[in-house]
């Protein structure tokens, strides 16, 4: 008997990188194992994941199973909707016409600065002192 297909793809964030699969079914969300309610307790977490489903109508016409590490809650939720994004293009090359203008398909660079030697942080200075 033959499986039902699976679509996979990564999504970037910050320091995060989430693995995705999309395979038809129910609407359930699953991130490293635990149910999507379970992992990420605030809504807009939750909204920022859903995102891309609900651009492209196909809101509970798959099941997504994500892998994440790395990096913080906003930035595993925003590698969750690059990768769920990317794998839609695989299933329809059609919903890319919805998802660009929305920015969904572009990784976002944004990512914390390296500590230069000889300053407190970044950019921060210490203090001058003339005296």
């Amino acid at each position: 008997m033959a499986e039902a297909a699976k679509y996979a793809a990564t999504g970037r964030r910050k320091h995060s990188v989430a693995r995705v699969w999309l395979k038809p079914g129910t609407g359930k969300i699953v991130v490293n194992d635990k149910d999507i309610n379970e992992y990420f307790g605030r809504e807009p977490l939750k909204m920022i994941i859903n995102q891309p489903l609900e651009i492209a109508n196909v809101v509970g016409k798959y099941d997504v199973f994500v892998n994440v590490a790395g990096g913080g809650h906003s930035g595993q939720a925003g590698a969750i909707r690059h990768g769920i994004s990317r794998a839609l293009l695989l299933t329809d090359t059609t919903v890319r016409a919805k998802l660009k203008p929305e920015g969904l398909l572009t990784r976002d660079p944004r990512a914390k600065e390296r500590k230069k030697y000889g300053l407190k942080s970044a950019r921060r200075r210490f203090q001058f002192s003339k005296r």
